[in-house]
């Protein structure tokens, strides 16, 4: 638990074994308590756009939000590989608009950036990305940035023709050079037969228990958010220990007990 984690030994971590624990952050406390837990990966996830700017949809921030957030979330990273989501057309319009972008992130603390989707253009700029030393997670399965046209929190991989796009996908994406894949809400058969036949890690979210590492919502398992996603458990029930405080403090006010 005390080792640093870095994208150069992922693929050794999953030789021996040992699972993988990702979650996300999106500010310095937070960071900071993650990282002093023992969290292996740290991810700034677009999913802030949701969870802590209370925006609908993850498409509807970009690089500025990003950067803002990865820069507070590294000064509180010691010991985890900190990733951070390339958001929505921020690599989906040509490789050196990706370059750039990620550059930027790499520069602002991040030691991997993460790509939905196995396109032509997502593999060839995999392979840039590798080829000049940024490190890239793929992310198979419902991609959040698709929703417009895969569906909105919907099971992919359940025909057979989706499942084996989804394997070859991570097949491609592997031979591009990531260092690891995340598989979202796929079948839990399918998520295993990818992890067996890779040698880098998949990283699971509603895919299962026999991928190499798992990754959550840090603000779900919290107890920050309201709605309950079926493959998310919650450990904490935070935002009820926050409301409560609050109340108790507005009415010690009100009844001129505080300070």
């Amino acid at each position: 638990m005390n080792k640093t984690i870095q994208a150069s030994n992922l693929v050794e971590l999953k030789k021996q074994g040992e699972k993988l624990v990702c979650l996300t952050a999106y500010d310095f406390p937070t960071a900071k308590i993650l990282d002093e837990a023992g969290i292996d990966m740290i991810l700034v996830g677009d999913s802030l756009a949701n969870v802590f700017l209370g925006l609908d949809n993850t498409y509807e921030i970009g690089m500025t939000e990003m950067l803002y957030h990865l820069r507070a979330v590294s000064r509180g990273v010691k010991r985890a590989l900190l990733a951070v989501d390339m958001p929505f057309l921020s690599y989906q319009v040509s490789i050196k608009e990706a370059v750039k972008n990620a550059a930027e992130f790499y520069r602002a603390g991040a030691q991997a950036v993460k790509l939905e989707g196995a396109s032509e253009l997502t593999l060839e700029i995999v392979e840039k990305l590798t080829e000049i030393g940024i490190p890239v997670i793929g992310h198979l399965g419902y991609t959040p940035q698709s929703a417009g046209t895969i569906g909105k929190g919907k099971i992919q991989g359940k025909t057979d023709s989706s499942a084996k796009n989804i394997f070859e996908q991570a097949r491609k994406l592997e031979e591009a050079g990531a260092i690891a894949i995340v598989l979202e809400m796929i079948p839990a058969d399918l998520a295993s037969q990818i992890t067996k036949s890779l040698k880098i890690p998949t990283i699971g979210i509603g895919a299962g228990l026999d991928c190499d590492g798992q990754i959550l919502v840090s603000d779900d398992i919290f107890g920050m958010t309201e709605k309950k996603l079926s493959f998310v458990k919650r450990y904490a029930e935070i935002g009820k220990e926050m409301n409560k405080a609050a109340m108790d403090f507005a009415q010690e006010v009100r009844d001129k007990k505080f300070p």
